[in-house]
């Protein structure tokens, strides 16, 4: 089961540069979570921050009891064996078959014998859907490939916690759709606890339980996705919404000319609030909230066709809260 990862007034710099500054929010255990933000807002850096790999100038990370933070040598060490990562490009060895890729962390971590390796590795090359292709070396197969083969070797260790960084970058959406989903049936089976870094906002608005905002040098808001998707707060309405109207520019911030200009103009409406997307199977994950429910608890109308699919017939909360 995934663990809970609290963070505290997490404040990064690089020399003078200010990355982001007192950054608190609390992921929950075996919930999907998203980190959002435009480009050079230091998502990468916030996922590096969370392992170890980075340290911050100020703040907490604490994960079972421990302060991530302050943890040095053996003791880092063992915390960061609750993490699996997969990196943005899979980062796989070359020179490797997909098999030896996805066994070196067993390899260099483990006193396993070959034949339980084996076992294992083959186990999670089948979970990822590349079952067969052990023999294959990375420059032989597509992005796609690389990305669940990566996904394969932050899973072989069974990690409690899954960081994903940019899992839909140079990948098609189609594919993009299937690994979105490959992420979801994970989460089901294993109930790790999941952050995924992306800028492609139908997984933000489709893929996670809780979504966050990074922008200009703090955390705009994090929360339940039916909170940032019935947002008014303009970063946040304007981002993942995919708006032109609002703060956010070309170089992140709009300058004050910008502003005035759009004095006056009537924002576009909210669109509907989709459903989460549901396990290939249909399972209940269980972090899964029922459609609607933030938005009832809080007393929230969200926008009209809300929470409707017409593809399965299903109709949830469709014009109010109380609908």
């Amino acid at each position: 089961m995934g663990v809970e990862i609290a963070v505290s007034g997490l404040t990064k710099r690089f020399g003078s540069q200010l990355i982001w500054d007192d950054v608190t929010l609390t992921l929950p255990a075996g919930e999907i979570s998203v980190l959002l933000g435009p480009s050079g807002t230091g998502k990468s850096v916030f996922l590096k921050t969370l392992v170890g790999l980075i340290r911050p100038e100020r703040g907490s990370i604490v994960i079972e009891g421990q302060d991530l933070v302050q943890l040095r040598g053996d003791d880092l060490y063992e915390v960061r064996k609750l993490f699996g990562v997969l990196f943005q490009d899979g980062a796989l060895f070359g020179s490797m078959s997909l098999f030896d890729n996805v066994a070196f962390p067993l390899r260099e971590h483990t006193r396993k014998g070959e034949k339980e390796i084996g076992d294992i590795v083959r186990e999670k090359m089948e979970l990822v859907g590349l079952a067969g292709a052990e023999g294959k070396l990375p420059g032989e197969i597509s992005g796609g490939m690389r990305k669940r083969a990566g996904l394969a070797r932050a899973l072989v260790l069974d990690p409690q916690i899954l960081l994903i960084d940019e899992p839909d970058s140079g990948l098609d959406p189609v594919r993009t759709s299937y690994i979105n989903q490959l992420f979801v049936d994970l989460n089901a089976q294993i109930d790790a606890t999941f952050l995924i870094v992306t800028h492609d906002i139908n997984t933000a608005r489709t893929v996670p339980d809780n979504i966050g905002l990074l922008y200009h040098r703090h955390l705009a808001m994090f929360g339940p996705r039916e909170m940032l998707l019935s947002s008014e707060e303009p970063v946040v309405r304007q981002f993942l919404n995919a708006q032109t109207i609002g703060p956010i520019g070309m170089s992140e911030e709009k300058d004050a000319d910008e502003l005035a200009a759009e004095s006056g103009q009537e924002l576009p409406p909210l669109p509907p609030i989709p459903l989460q997307l549901p396990t290939s199977d249909g399972t209940p994950r269980r972090a899964e909230r029922e459609a609607g429910e933030w938005c009832r608890s809080n007393g929230v109308t969200p926008p009209p066709g809300s929470f409707a699919s017409t593809t399965a017939g299903i109709v949830g909360v469709d014009q109010g809260a109380d609908a």
